[in-house]
Formats: structure tokens, C-alpha cells, sequence
């Protein structure tokens, strides 16, 4: 398979960087330009004409064509630090909410896939609130030959995410074959997921898994708001549980320690999904997620699965150069 990594990223000048982080402010986060005018310490006159300059530079469409200059910085950073062929990092949104972060990050996943995607592609997909969110910004060319899998089963009751949803709809667009995993997220027993696969025609999404050559998927934290908590998919009790296991992530509802093992609880025996360790057997992984407290889960699945493109937010990307830091220093100082 073409290596999906892009152009390399180039350094901007001080005027661009500015003119971008305007659009960025105006466009995808929805500022007044008197707002990004007093947020970058500049004249209204000053961001209007910018965002003309910007347009007619065709680095605004649908979505910002460009890095910005710091995040372009920490993305070359997290490259070199986590082994990457590619990190995306985005601007912060202004108010930090899961589902202001989840479109931010969501809106450059789409981007990143209307423009890798190729004919004869299978592709592994997972769920959460930022893949949701990447299908606004997820326009690519028809494409033909591709298979999209679901990852994982689905849910009865849907309150924002659903698996096998957001595979039907990003199959869709892409005009692609589409395998849908028809089986509750979680069962009741290994007995009972054993039967679903061997008897029930699921062995074929785990034989497409075998041979992905693309796996998108994201990661949460774990803790009092995390979104299998605030979904309803795990009971408060059943958090607790997890954690004094030493859980810190939920990949693929796959329960996760600060080092990408599988914690010792009933639920990673009973959850209805591709096993993580054929899903590191991808091709090429895209993870994305943001949030500085989603760092040690981004990194946990990192070290399970690898990651070949990571598309996060500056807050996250932050994070992640501060705990490889440490971990280094505490490192150095016990040898």
C-alpha cells in the first residue's frame, strides 16, 4: 500500500501563521471578527482583510488547508517523540468542551481521509464522538473496490455514538462495500461471543480484520467523564472497578493500563470486538483523540496497537511531550 504520510510540513512566516489562526478563530470556531480581533491583539480592519487574503490563497475551503505554526511545531515534535509518520495537531477550541473538542479534532480526521483513502482499500473503523464528528468534513473522491468493516458491535439504546452508525454512513460517502458487525457491543459470557462468531456469520468481519490496510479508531479516558460512563455502556460501580485495576483508557471498549495492557476485568473477556492485537496488524492506524486528560489513554493505545498518523489537539500534544518527558527523567534518575 502508498504510504498515506503528506507533504512535509514547512515552516510559515509570522503573517501567515497570523492570518491563519484568524481563520481558524472565525471560521471553525465560530468568532465574530471583532472577538478574533481583540483574542489576537490586532484591528477589526486587520482580520477582514486577512480572511480575503486567506480565501483568495485557497486556504480556506470547507476546512483550513493549513497548519498553524505552533501546532505545526508540536506535531513535528510528537513525530520524532512517539515514532509517527504523521501527526496532526489543531488548535484548542476556546471553551474545552467534549463536544467542541470532538468537532475540532473531528473536522481534521475528515480532511486527513477524503485525502488518503485510495481504491481497493479494506478498512477497519471504530467509533466514538470525534469519528461522529469527522463525517462533516469527509468528502472524498468515489472510490472503487473498497471494503469499510466495523470493528466492534453496537448499542441498543443511542444517545450520541453508535459503532455500526457511523460505519453505514462513512461507507456511504465513500461509496464503498460495507460490513457491518451485527452483535451487541457487550454479551454475556465467552461462550456466548465464541457462538456469535463461529455460528452466526461474524468469522467474516474477523477474516477482513486479519488483512486491514487501513484501521481508523479513536480512545477515552477513563474516569467520571468518560464516554462509556456518560453513554450508559458501564455502571459507576463497574468504573471503579476498572480503575482500581489500573485503567486508564477504553480503545474499541477494550480497558486499557498506562502501558496498552488489557487490565485483568470480566468485561475485556465479553466485549464484541476485534482483538487489539490483530488490530495492530494494520497497515497504516489513525488515531485521533484530544484533550490534555485523554494523554496517558492516547499514549496507552499507542503502545498497544502503534500509530502510524495521530490527530489530536495542542492541549493533548502538550500532554503527551510532557509525560514522555517525565517518564524519561524518573527513568534516568532510578538508573
Amino acid at each position: 500500500m502508498t504510504k498515506l504520510r503528506r507533504e512535509t510540513h514547512t515552516a510559515f512566516s509570522e503573517a501567515a501563521s497570523l492570518r491563519l489562526r484568524a481563520a481558524w478563530l472565525y471560521y471553525n470556531q465560530g468568532l465574530t471578527q471583532k472577538d478574533v480581533a481583540e483574542r489576537l491583539g490586532i484591528s477589526r480592519s486587520t482580520v477582514i482583510r486577512m480572511l480575503d487574503e486567506a480565501m483568495k490563497r485557497s486556504e480556506v475551503q470547507i476546512w483550513i488547508s493549513e497548519g498553524i505554526d505552533t501546532c505545526v511545531e508540536l506535531a513535528t515534535r510528537l513525530e520524532k517523540l512517539y515514532e509517527l509518520d504523521e501527526a496532526v495537531v489543531v488548535p484548542a477550541p476556546r471553551d474545552g468542551s467534549a463536544t467542541a473538542m470532538a468537532s475540532a479534532v473531528g473536522l481534521a480526521l475528515g480532511q486527513f481521509l477524503s485525502e488518503v483513502v485510495q481504491n481497493d482499500m479494506t478498512i477497519g473503523v471504530g467509533w466514538g464522538r470525534t469519528m461522529t464528528a469527522s463525517l462533516s468534513s469527509f468528502r472524498p473522491p468515489r472510490r472503487e473496490n473498497c471494503k469499510v468493516v466495523s470493528l466492534l458491535g453496537g448499542i441498543v439504546a443511542v444517545h450520541q455514538t453508535n459503532p455500526i452508525d457511523y460505519t453505514w454512513r462513512f461507507a456511504g460517502q465513500l461509496g464503498a462495500e460495507c460490513y457491518m458487525f451485527l452483535a451487541p457491543l457487550l454479551v454475556d459470557s465467552v461462550k456466548t461471543k465464541r457462538a456469535l462468531i463461529e455460528q452466526c456469520g461474524l468469522k467474516t468481519i474477523y477474516d477482513l480484520a486479519e488483512n486491514l490496510d487501513l484501521a481508523i479508531v479513536s480512545c477515552g479516558d477513563i474516569g467520571p467523564h468518560s464516554t462509556s460512563l456518560s453513554e450508559g455502556f458501564i455502571s459507576k460501580a463497574e468504573l471503579d472497578r476498572l480503575i482500581a485495576a489500573g485503567c486508564v483508557c477504553d480503545t474499541m471498549f477494550n480497558f486499557l493500563d498506562e502501558d496498552g495492557r488489557s487490565v485483568d476485568h470480566a468485561l475485556n473477556e465479553r466485549v464484541m470486538s476485534i482483538d487489539l492485537d490483530t488490530l495492530k496488524k494494520a497497515r497504516h492506524i489513525v488515531l485521533s483523540s484530544g484533550g490534555a486528560h485523554r494523554a496517558v489513554a492516547i499514549r496507552a493505545t499507542i503502545r498497544r496497537i502503534g500509530c502510524n498518523t495521530l490527530i489530536t489537539d495542542e492541549t493533548a500534544a502538550r500532554e503527551l511531550l510532557r509525560l514522555e518527558q517525565v517518564e524519561d527523567s524518573t527513568g534516568k534518575q532510578s538508573g
